[in-house]
């Protein structure tokens, strides 16, 4: 693994109310500043008629990171601030959430709105998927017809994935494995075709493993 902070696999959206005000709250991964200004221009269009848009992210993590909140018109430190309190403390990084308000004709003071916007921030961050960047290597194969089913079945146990199979007078297989555990695989293939078969690497990247 060539970064060690979580990432969130998805966007997700949960609601609560506040005293009469609606909250909602946002996440989504944003690999770049820029994919994060996008989704946050997206979600403020979405909510246009909405008291507030509040926007926290961090891009990067570890110790290389760019952070940016906005309190977006509430008072000064109850907003964007606490909302990206919760983003530090998740453990996830390149990570973007916009809480949305709609104000519900009460006020609840600077600490009620303090709580407000930590726990909807709170909700997506503990709602949301987990994964992790790790090396991998993609890989192709040609499996005869009588070994396919077996591969099949090797092929998850170390943790890798099929991507493609074209049927020809052999299965000619593409899958991919995170770097650790190819050697592995092979071995296993080796072992199951008597020596015979072997994964060809055709490319190595990173990918996005969800974490169990």
């Amino acid at each position: 693994m060539s970064k060690t902070y979580s990432l969130p696999l998805n966007e997700i959206r949960r609601e609560h109310v506040v005293v009469n005000s609606r909250f909602i709250a946002t996440l989504a991964p944003a690999f770049s500043v820029e994919e994060a200004r996008e989704f946050i221009a997206r979600i403020k269009k979405e909510f246009a008629d909405a008291s507030h848009n509040v926007p926290a992210y961090i891009i990067g993590g570890g110790n290389t990171v760019t952070e940016y909140f906005s309190d977006d018109g509430e008072p000064s430190g109850t907003a964007g601030k606490p909302a990206l309190a919760v983003l530090r403390g998740s453990g996830l990084g390149d990570v973007a959430v916009v809480v949305t308000r709609y104000f519900g004709g009460t006020l609840v003071g600077t600490g009620g709105l303090v709580k407000a916007y930590t726990e909807s921030a709170q909700m997506v961050v503990n709602a949301v998927g987990r994964g992790r960047r790790v090396s991998v290597h993609v890989a192709m194969a040609a499996i005869p017809y009588n070994l396919l089913e077996r591969v099949r079945l090797l092929v998850p146990r170390q943790q890798g994935e099929i991507l493609d199979e074209e049927f020809a007078e052999d299965i000619t297989m593409t899958m991919q494995f995170p770097v650790d555990s190819f050697e592995t695989f092979q071995s296993e293939l080796r072992e199951l075709s008597a020596g015979k078969l072997k994964a060809e690497v055709i490319d190595s990247k990173e990918a996005i493993f969800k974490v169990e």
